[in-house]
């Protein structure tokens, strides 16, 4: 039981500080991507968070809801695992532009 909390706290750091990543995105683009007077990117509804995914770094918007899902934190935690978190990249997913254009719409 003990091993099973220890687990949900782990995601739970995981999620806040992916989402804390997130929200800096539209900062850090902002030379490419237009913004409201907050900072945040207008292209990228509430609720929803920018990923770069595959070697070209093709920019999705996806809803924040994904952050939930085991199959979406499997992929979080091979970008975590490759690239880290403290990076200037955006929130980069290392895998084939095909798979997660696959995975995405299973989830959505």
């Amino acid at each position: 039981m003990a091993m099973k909390k220890a687990n949900k706290l782990t995601q739970t750091a995981m999620i806040k500080q992916i989402l804390k990543r997130c929200s800096s995105l539209g900062k850090k683009q902002s030379n490419v991507y237009s913004e409201d007077e907050n900072g945040h990117p207008l292209d990228v509804p509430k609720g929803h968070f920018v990923v770069y995914v595959g070697e070209n770094r093709v920019r999705y918007v996806v809803p924040i809801s994904f952050l939930t899902r085991p199959e979406f934190q499997l992929l979080l935690q091979q970008a975590e695992e490759e690239y880290g978190f403290d990076h200037d990249m955006g929130l980069t997913i290392p895998c084939e532009e095909a798979v997660f254009r696959s995975l995405t719409s299973m989830l959505g």
